[in-house]
């Protein structure tokens, strides 16, 4: 997991590539030996992951807008692609307040209607399409959608409308259609503005006082490989098995579903920083408790995750404290998939 005969030469079209999670899913799927095609927006923050990971390489760096269905559907058609992985989304709860909707992903559904070719398709949500209630219990898969800001909503309408396309127009389809919910994720080279770990990472790199929002809110914190390894396991499987069609949790053990401020102290016994609580009553809604259950994928899809919160904490402390010592970007990121393969089966 992932499987390398699968992956070698298979044509695969990544959207969002220019990403965090993009970023780290294009260098990993050169590693596999695919034919990455890439279709996202250009950079948007400074430093960039994908500048970082790709300063030489114009092969991925196809610039075009998901929101332009006809571009959507000429990029589909000339990648021919086998395997289609959609992270191209806005990814920030507070952005979302400012910018809540988008149409991509309702374009590529519309632009794979009626297509030939067989094809395992994954469109990348989130943890925040259900309906929170802050129950203590982790969310299933089969758990009512929902959500209170607008990023969660436009996901879980995102799931709906996926699941409807699903039946009205892939049900005799070669195109197979599955849906996948990480949770929060953590790793080098996230460099987004209001999202914890950069935030803490700039504030010691800078030697400011670390302002932390909801440090009781859980939340599932793992690693950006571990995800990842789900992404490319349900192609994979999706790709054999026209069953697995369906939405999918790739959540950390339960035990490192933790508070935020769990987080920011293990983060600063790596790399060593001051925070304190800066919550206000002004502050825009965040949910107080989120938990993922990934049972479904451990039985269906034998996928479990493989760093803990200790050890992915770890990880991304170490890349950004080698990174702002001067290490490679891409050297450091490498590494990083060699050891994290060494514990796959």
């Amino acid at each position: 997991m992932p499987d390398p005969g699968f992956w070698q030469g298979k044509r695969v079209l990544l959207t969002g590539q220019t990403g965090f999670k993009g970023s780290w899913l294009m260098l990993w799927l050169e590693q596999l030996n695919a034919q990455v095609f890439g279709m996202a927006l250009n950079c948007e923050t400074t430093p960039c992951l994908f500048e970082q990971l790709f300063p030489c390489d114009a092969s991925g760096q196809y610039l075009g807008d998901i929101r332009d269905p006809a571009l959507v559907k000429q990029r589909i058609d000339e990648v021919e692609p086998d395997v289609i992985l959609h992270l191209a989304a806005q990814a920030l709860v507070l952005r979302s307040y400012r910018d809540p909707l988008e149409m991509g992903s309702a374009h590529i559904l519309d632009a794979l209607k009626g297509c030939k070719r067989q094809m395992a398709v994954i469109m990348v949500t989130t943890d925040k399409v259900y309906d929170n209630r802050e129950w203590v219990h982790a969310y299933r898969e089969t758990d009512r959608l929902g959500g209170h800001d607008p990023y969660s909503t436009s996901k879980a309408a995102c799931e709906l409308l996926v699941d409807s396309y699903r039946k009205s127009f892939f049900a005799d389809s070669p195109v197979r259609i599955a849906t996948a919910r990480a949770g929060n994720v953590i790793g080098g080279g996230d460099w987004a503005e209001n999202r914890i770990m950069p935030d803490i990472v700039r504030a010691i790199a800078r030697g400011d006082d670390l302002e932390v929002r909801n440090p009781d809110a859980v939340r599932p914190w793992q690693h950006v490989l571990d995800p990842l390894a789900g992404y490319l396991c349900l192609a994979e499987k999706l790709w054999h098995d026209a069953t697995l069609a369906e939405a999918f949790n790739f959540g950390p053990d339960p035990a490192d579903q933790r508070p935020v401020r769990d987080l920011v102290e293990a983060a600063m016994s790596h790399w060593p920083g001051r925070w304190h609580c800066a919550s206000a009553s002004s502050q825009a809604h965040e949910a107080g408790h989120l938990t993922l259950s990934t049972d479904k994928a451990r039985s269906r899809l034998k996928w479990r995750p493989r760093w803990s919160f200790s050890q992915a904490v770890g990880y991304t402390i170490d890349w950004y404290r080698a990174n702002h010592a001067g290490a490679c970007p891409r050297d450091l990121s490498l590494k990083q998939i060699a050891e994290f393969e060494k514990v796959l089966p």
